[in-house]
């Protein structure tokens, strides 16, 4: 189990504060959205923020490459200390060869699925990655509401993983989640759980944090 907030909500002008309030509350990563207004239609930041983050924090920092031709921000990522380097099954060509290039340069791969994307368009890589992103909403925005008919990949995933030879990723979830969907999520076999405003619109970000771990450990009762 892992809770990853996303500093999509938090306060960007205070940025390593925000990450070691939700530390100091018991989050395990910090996930980080990198969008480029091209594949989505969003803008936000880049590899300077993972540079900057890194000096101040042990947690593993989740970076989220929402963007067109990922392939050419691996090395400035990695440099920077990026532990987990995700990108978009929809955003390159090469997905194979982008997962031995990441890998090759020291981070862990994850690939990310929109909510039309089947977990069949996949399923050759699965054995090769080392998480995959389940979009929970339509990337590119925070705040949206959860997407249920996602939670069926969830499911697809869980069952290859436990069936399939050689798979061992880490099932993410992103987008609309809260104690409640949390508790869905880990009825499903997901292991990490991004999350932005819910836990940063609360002054007391220990409190939501508590309240995924709590609904989490609920759902992964039911597996």
């Amino acid at each position: 189990m892992f809770i990853a907030p996303s500093i999509l909500s938090a306060d960007f002008g205070n940025f390593t504060g925000d990450v070691k309030r939700i530390e100091e509350a018991g989050a395990d990563w910090v996930h980080i959205d990198v969008m480029d207004g091209h594949f989505v239609p969003n803008l936000t930041f880049g590899s300077g923020v993972v540079e900057a983050l890194r000096p101040h924090t042990k947690m593993t920092l989740d970076v989220h490459m929402m963007v067109d031709n990922p392939e050419a921000h691996v090395e400035t990522f990695a440099n920077a200390g990026a532990d987990y380097f995700t990108v978009h099954y929809e955003a390159t060509k090469h997905l194979h060869g982008l997962i031995q290039t990441i890998h090759k340069h020291g981070m862990k791969a994850g690939v990310a699925i929109n909510p039309a994307t089947p977990v069949a368009a996949i399923e050759p890589i699965l054995n090769d990655v080392d998480m995959v992103l389940v979009m929970t909403v339509n990337p590119g925005f925070g705040g949206q509401s959860f997407i249920e008919s996602t939670v069926k990949k969830m499911a697809q995933l869980h069952e290859y993983r436990r069936e399939g030879e050689g798979a061992n990723f880490l099932i993410e979830v992103d987008g609309g989640i809260t104690d409640e969907t949390a508790r869905i999520c880990a009825k499903n076999g997901v292991d990490a759980y991004v999350a932005g405003s819910y836990i940063f619109n609360k002054e007391d970000v220990s409190a939501p944090i508590d309240a995924l771990k709590q609904a989490i450990k609920f759902g992964r009762m039911k597996i």
